[in-house]
C-alpha cells in the first residue's frame, strides 16, 4: 500500500512542478537556442493594396463608446479602411449613439455600426462583423484597453511575413487600487505568462493570444461557434491548423485593466478556465496530431486545469505517508501551512503581510478557479458565456465589456 502511495506521491509532484517550472524552463530553452526566425516590414514597405478592418464588439458600451469611436476614426485612414462596431443586443443606447455617430462623426463613412437585436454572445457578434469585413487583416479590438496607432503599425509589420497568419500585442497592465492578491495575478503572474507565451511564439506560436489586441488575415479567419468564450485561443489556434503561425509582437503596447478585487478576478478566471474546457469539447482535433502546438497545449493550458488534483493528492498521500515517515509528515505540515497562509491572507489585510501572501494567495485562488470552472463547464443551463457579470472599474477607466478576451 505505501508503494502505492509513494507512486501517488511522486507522479503528483512532478506533474505539479513540470507544470508551474519545467515546461516554463523547457519552452525558454528552445526558444534560446532554436528560435524561429519571421520577417517584419515598415507597413507602408508592405503592401498598399492590404487594408486592414477593425472589429469591435460591444454590448452595453454607452459610457465609452463615442470617445472610442472618436480615437479609432481619428486613426490613419490610410492604414485603417473600416471600424466595424457590433451592438450585441444593447440595452443602454449603444445602438442609438452607433447610428447617430454614422451620420455625423467626421471620417464616419468608414464606420459600419451593426445592430443586433438579441444578445447572442461575442462570437455571434464577431462571425458578423467578419462577415461584413472587406479587408484582408482583420484587427479585433475590445472597447475597454488603449491602443494607440504606433501599436497597430508595428503589429501589422509582422504580416510581411507570408508565414504569419496570426500577431498578438503585449499587454500592459493597470494595477492602480488592486488589492495583494489581484495585484499578485495582474502583476508577478502575468508577466510569468507572457514570459511563456513570447518564448512559445518565438518557437513556433503560442495556444492564445490577448483577445482585447490581435489581428489576423481574412482568408485564415474561421466562424466562431456560437457561445464560444474564448475567441482569441479559437481563431489563433485554428490559424495555426492552415499551416501559419501565430506570433506576438512585444513593441505592439496595449494597456488594459483585470479586476481589482479577489472576487472579481476569481470570477475572470472561472471564465476564462471554463472556456478551456469548453474549446476542447467543441474542437476535439485540438488534442490529436493535427495540432501542431498540442505539446504546448497541453503543458500550458490543459495541465492547468488538472493540477489542483494533484495538489491534493500530494497532500493526502504525505499525510498517510506520514505516519510512518518524518520526512513525509513535515512536508504534509510544510503544505497545510502554506495553504492556511494563503487563505488567511485572502481575508486579513495585516500591513506587508499582501505582498509576502500575495502570491501565494493568487496560487490558491487560480487553483481553486480551475476546479470552479469544471463544475461551472458541465453544469452551466443555458449558453455557457451567460456566466460573466462585469465587475466595477473606477470611474477613470473604461468599462469592462466582453473580459473573457483576457487569458491568463
Amino acid at each position: 500500500m505505501n508503494e502505492v502511495l509513494k507512486q501517488l506521491f511522486w507522479i503528483s509532484f512532478a506533474v505539479i512542478v513540470y507544470t508551474y517550472v519545467g515546461y516554463s524552463l523547457a519552452i525558454a530553452l528552445v526558444a534560446r537556442f532554436r528560435p524561429r526566425s519571421r520577417h517584419r516590414s515598415p507597413w507602408n514597405t508592405v503592401s498598399a493594396r492590404t487594408p486592414v478592418s477593425i472589429l469591435l464588439a460591444v454590448h452595453n458600451g454607452a459610457g465609452v463608446l463615442a470617445s472610442k469611436i472618436d480615437h479609432l476614426l481619428a486613426l490613419d485612414p490610410e492604414l485603417i479602411r473600416e471600424v466595424i462596431i457590433v451592438s450585441d443586443g444593447s440595452t443602454d443606447g449603444t445602438a442609438e449613439i452607433l447610428e447617430q455617430t454614422s451620420l455625423h462623426s467626421p471620417g464616419s463613412d468608414r464606420l459600419r455600426a451593426i445592430v443586433l437585436p438579441e444578445h447572442g454572445g461575442k462570437a455571434v457578434a464577431l462571425n458578423r462583423g467578419m462577415a461584413e469585413a472587406q479587408g484582408e487583416i482583420l484587427l479585433f479590438l475590445d472597447i475597454r484597453p488603449h491602443i494607440d496607432s504606433a501599436a497597430i503599425t508595428a503589429l501589422l509589420s509582422n504580416f510581411a511575413d507570408a508565414k504569419v497568419g496570426c500577431v498578438g500585442g503585449e499587454l500592459l497592465l493597470s494595477t492602480n487600487g488592486h488589492g495583494a492578491t489581484a495585484l499578485a495575478v495582474s502583476g508577478l503572474y502575468w508577466k510569468y505568462e507572457q514570459w511563456i507565451r513570447n518564448c512559445e511564439a518565438a518557437w513556433d506560436s503560442p495556444v492564445g493570444v490577448y483577445g482585447g489586441f490581435y489581428a489576423i488575415r481574412r482568408m485564415l479567419a474561421t466562424p466562431i461557434p456560437p457561445g464560444t468564450i474564448l475567441d482569441d485561443m479559437f481563431q489563433p489556434l485554428n490559424v495555426i491548423r492552415q499551416g501559419y503561425r501565430s506570433v506576438l509582437d512585444r513593441t505592439a503596447f496595449v494597456t488594459d485593466r483585470w479586476p481589482a478585487t479577489t472576487a472579481g478576478e476569481f470570477q475572470r478566471k472561472v471564465r476564462t478556465l471554463a472556456g478551456n474546457f469548453q474549446l476542447v469539447a467543441d474542437s476535439p482535433w485540438l488534442l490529436t496530431p493535427e495540432n501542431r502546438v498540442l505539446f504546448q497545449l497541453v503543458s500550458h493550458k490543459l495541465l492547468r486545469l488538472v493540477v489542483p488534483y494533484f495538489f491534493l493528492i500530494l497532500l493526502l498521500t504525505s499525510a498517510i505517508l506520514g505516519a510512518s515517515s518524518v520526512a513525509f509528515a513535515s512536508f504534509a505540515a510544510v503544505q497545510i501551512l502554506f495553504w492556511i497562509f494563503a487563505a488567511l491572507a485572502l481575508k486579513l489585510e495585516i500591513p506587508g503581510l499582501g505582498r509576502i501572501a500575495g502570491p501565494a494567495s493568487a496560487l490558491l485562488v487560480l487553483n481553486i478557479a480551475a476546479v470552479v470552472g469544471l463544475y461551472t463547464f458541465l453544469f452551466t443551463s443555458g449558453p455557457l458565456w451567460k456566466i460573466w457579470s462585469p465587475t466595477a472599474i473606477p470611474s477613470d477607466t473604461q468599462m469592462p465589456l466582453y473580459p473573457e478576451s483576457k487569458k491568463a
